[in-house]
This record gives C-alpha cells, structure tokens and sequence, in this order.
C-alpha cells in the first residue's frame, strides 16, 4: 500500500504547556492516512489471551510508559501497514486501569515533518512536577538521520491524553560531532539533578563504543550535550533503548527516577546483540559519572533482565503504587510467511515489578499482581514425592493459557554432582544437557505446551550441582522438541541462579498464553521467556506436565496451578 505521509502547512498553535509558552504543531498527523485493513481469523493458535497485543500488523519497542489522572499508558513502536517492521513507524497508544486490560486508542505520533518524516522511532516519557507530562522521541528525518524530538499533550485535563502536539522547534537534539547519523537514538525518561537542571541520555555507538550520551536542560526545551557520556565501553555493540533509574537498597518500593540519595543505587540498562541487560552502580551527579560495581564483561555473566526472548525494555515509576514497573517487547520466533499469514506480529511481555535484590547484587522480577485478577480454576496439591524418571500430568486447569507455580524440595543434595563454574556459559551447559540428559539432581520441572504422548513440550526445568564455593542451581528453558515444524527458532536458554539450596527451596513460576511461556526462578532472581509454535499441542490439545529426569528424587514442597481467564484488550471504533 502507498504510504500517504501529510506535511502540516501553517497550521500552528501558541502552548501553553509545562509553564513556558511554545509555538507547537496542531496535529499529529495520525488522522491523515488510511489504514490498511483486513480481518484475523477468528481463532489463532499462537494469538495470546492475556499478554498486549494490538488487534492487528507489527508491534515492537515499548515507549513511554507512564501513570497520568487515574490512568496508565503505554504507547509502542507499530507499523500500521503490515505485519512485518517498516519504514512509516509510528507512536500507538493504549490506556488501561490496571495494566491488564485495555483499550486502544487513536495513535499519537506519526510520520508528519521533516525531523520525522521517515518514521517516530522510540522514546520515553517524562512527567514534569506539577505541570504535566512531556514526551521525547527519535524521529528518522527526510535525510534519514536519527534526531530527538519532543511532543506534549493537547489537553491535559484529558486522563486518556488523546492527541498530542508537536514541539514547533523540532529536533530539539542533533548528532554531535563525531557521531554517525544512524547511532543517535532512544532518548531516555529524564530526571531532575541536584544542580536544578534536567538531565536525560541518548543510545549511541562511537570510537567502537557503545555509550550513553548525556545532554542536559534548564527548562527541558533546550539542550545541551555535555562533554562526556555517562557511560561508555568498549564491550558492546550499539546502545539502543537505554534505561537509567534509581532503585532502593532496603525496599521492594520503587522510586521516582529523579531519587537522589543514599538510600539507592542506579540501574544502567541498555539493549544490545538481542538482550536487556544491565549494571548496578553509583551515580554521582555532581561530576556527571556512572560507577558501576561491576562493567559489562561482553561474556553470558553479564547481568540480563531476561535470558530468553525479552528486548528494547522500558521500566517507570508507578506512583500509586510505589513500585517500577518493567515492559519487554517479544519478538516472534517463527517465519516472515508465517507472520504475514497471521496478520500480526510482536507481543509486550507481562508488566513486571523490578527492584534491587537484598544482596544488593542483582534485579528480581515478578509479574505485577495485577495478573492474578484472571486467576480461573485452580488445582493444588502439597508434599508430592517426584522419584527418579518420572512425570506426573497436571490435570483440571486449560494448560494452553495457565499460571503455574511449583515449589521443589532437595532431600538429597549431598549427593549433586560437581561443576566447575569457570568459563561455563549457561546457555551452552543447558543446550549441551537438555531436558533428556539424565544427571543426578535434575533435570526437573516442567513441561508444558505439550503434546499427550511427548513428541511436543517446552521444558523449563533445573538442575543443581556442587561447585568449590557452595552449591550451583542452573535454570533451562528447552525448545528443541516444542514443535513438530522445522522453520522454527528452537534456542535453549539457560542461567545461573544465585540462591543457596541449603537455606530455601526452588521456586518455579510459569505464565503459559499459547505462544509465549514467562518463566521465573528463584522467585523471580532469574526470568527466561520463549516463543513457542506447537503444531499438535495448542487449545484443548496442550498438556501440562511435572517431571524429574534426574536420578535422585525431589519433592514438590507446593503446586498452584490456575487456569487464566482472557484479557479485555478492546477498540476504539476509529482505532486504526
């Protein structure tokens, strides 16, 4: 389909936004193209129930989440033409009231002027104290070069926050010196320092460095680059969608990103060579430095949101709540055939509360509580013996879209076998012993999106050892017999967990929605996710499965298993 892109023609407005007056644009320009239209079959097999999705086409990065008058928002990178990435991407827009449910809205930022004509690539929002919030964007101008613009809302008495304005004075940011046209990208949620000046960082990649540019504002309409990036190194590619926020040493809470004292570390997160990962550190404004306690190594120890699919993160702080909130966009795993034949491709993961473990070393994760509101039909049991190769079914729950939660007990874990942890990547140990190895303490867990007789499942499982400081707890996700079709991404993912046998039990928790499976061990210490194609084991078909493959037994201390009720995920009439 033709692209219809619409420049605005002396159509301007004075602003009165965040206190300042702004000359602006008076459209976004999302009204001015036809959408391409067509109709999904009415039951997919990999379509989700309860995880976001829009009704139709290409979805990817998550922009701009944000609490605002009662309602939360999430906007995202979409591709109103087709179900694959294009070259006409734009800001849609969602609402919900509990992070859940929602309901589409018209989208907010389109293709319009020169300084994004050629795409409204990703970004973040910021809330200005008292005034309201702001959004910064990359858009791909008519020279396809990446600069940052800005967009306010039109009405902020609108909770839904339903159209949205172009800052006149467009790119409010510009590659600098040095700095190539296409690594310029992703500009962050900003915060307010110590000095009383805005500070926010940019994605970017030069003299072989990936890094975070730092530019810095007054009254968050001119900006500044300052004379070094927060962060730079030499160990990853290009930073896209980076992160940086504040988290509590002594609360699971969470904290406004502008949080400046003792009582907190910072996250540095970027995204790169297909995953989120992250440092732990100390910001220290006064001389614009980020110390972390331990730098990316460019090795699979690094520290990840995430060891499956899960990328282009987005965290912000819910204040009603105190809590930070963590999006991920999941990718598809099968063909560009197959998601043109479906019609639709991308998912956002489960909203996940983040926060800075006690130990101060690491990120947990759990999915927001909110998701337990679509808990439906449950089955539990306690105190299961699992003997050596054997496997139970989970019965009476729809294993196809379910929420499992298994605690495992180690009555034998003298007698694991040992691992030297030197140089052991986890991926290639997991891959190397799939859920078919048979070792002593492991493998077990679960299988799921699995056929009756076996030929098809997904197995998350663990396997523990002896290492020479403690014992060693591995969690794999196995995909190499979830599905009898060759043209399929059947990766194993695995990750260490930093948990002490001897002190708690394993914990297993899995949210299984047809085509995607998120996974958290260790109570959320360690998070795999998958996408998962099954041919046989989809809708009534799915089995969900208990096993223990290894040679010594393990006991099922608790199971809690429900079966998830569907998302309300709606329209608008005009959602296009």
């Amino acid at each position: 389909m033709e692209i219809l892109a619409v420049f605005l023609v002396g159509l301007c407005c004075v602003l009165q936004s965040n206190g300042i007056e702004v000359e602006a644009s008076e459209n976004n320009g999302c009204q001015n193209f036809q959408p391409h239209t067509f109709m999904l079959q009415e039951k997919q097999s990999y379509r989700t129930s309860f995880h976001f999705q829009p009704p139709r086409n290409w979805l990817n990065d998550p922009n701009g989440p944000m609490w605002y008058k009662g309602v939360y928002h999430l906007f995202y990178q979409y591709n109103p033409y087709g179900a694959l990435f294009g070259d006409f991407m734009i800001w849609a827009h969602s609402v919900s009231y509990d992070l859940i449910n929602w309901i589409h809205l018209n989208h907010a930022l389109c293709p319009t002027e020169p300084y994004d004509i050629n795409s409204c690539w990703s970004g973040s929002a910021t809330i200005l104290p008292g005034k309201g919030p702001v959004i910064l964007y990359t858009g791909i101008d008519a020279n396809h070069c990446q600069v940052q613009n800005m967009a306010m809302p039109k009405n902020l008495s609108d909770p839904f926050l339903e159209e949205w304005i172009k800052f006149a004075q467009n790119p409010i940011m510009t590659p600098p010196d040095g700095v190539e046209g296409n690594n310029f990208r992703d500009p962050t949620t900003a915060w307010l320092s110590h000095d009383g000046k805005w500070s926010v960082i940019i994605g970017s990649w030069n003299n072989n460095q990936g890094m975070a540019i730092l530019y810095r504002s007054e009254d968050f309409f001119n900006w500044t680059k300052y004379q070094d990036p927060l962060y730079s190194t030499e160990r990853t590619g290009m930073w896209e969608c980076p992160d940086f926020y504040p988290v509590s040493v002594n609360s699971t809470d969470g904290v406004d990103t502008s949080i400046l004292n003792a009582g907190v570390k910072h996250v540095m997160k970027a995204s790169f060579n297909s995953h989120d990962y992250y440092m732990i550190g100390t910001y220290v404004p006064e001389m614009e430095k980020y110390i972390p306690d331990n730098d990316f190594t460019g090795t699979g120890m690094d520290l990840r949101y995430d060891h499956g699919k899960f990328y282009a993160s987005k965290t912000f702080f819910d204040s009603v709540k105190n809590r930070r909130i963590l999006w991920g966009w999941v990718n598809e795993s099968d063909s560009i055939e197959d998601d043109m034949d479906k019609g639709w491709s991308g998912l956002q993961s489960i909203p996940r509360h983040i926060w800075l473990d006690r130990g101060g070393k690491q990120l947990v994760q759990w999915p927001i509580e909110e998701i337990n509101k679509l808990h439906g039909k449950k089955v539990s049991f306690l105190d299961k013996k699992i003997d050596s190769e054997s496997i139970f079914e989970v019965q009476g729950i729809t294993a196809a879209q379910a929420d499992v939660e298994v605690v495992f007990e180690l009555p034998e874990l003298q007698e694991a076998e040992f691992l030297n942890l030197t140089a052991v990547d986890p991926q290639l140990l997991c891959s190397d012993a799939n859920a078919s190895i048979k070792g002593r303490l492991g493998p077990f867990g679960l299988l799921t999106l699995a056929t009756k007789d076996l030929t098809e499942q997904t197995a998350i499982f663990f396997r523990i050892f002896k290492g020479l400081k403690g014992h060693v707890v591995l969690m794999c996700s196995d995909q190499s017999r979830s599905a009898l079709r060759d043209e399929v991404d059947k990766t194993t993912y695995g990750a260490f967990i930093d948990i002490d046998p001897q002190r708690e039990n394993i914990s297993l928790r899995s949210l299984i929605d047809h085509s995607i499976i998120e996974s958290f061990g260790g109570e959320g210490r360690a998070c795999i996710t998958n996408r998962v194609y099954p041919k046989l084991a989809i809708h009534e078909e799915a089995h969900l499965f208990i096993f223990n493959n290894g040679t010594l037994s393990v006991t099922i201390s608790s199971l809690n298993a429900w079966s998830m009720n569907k998302a309300q995920i709606n329209h608008k009439e005009n959602f296009i």
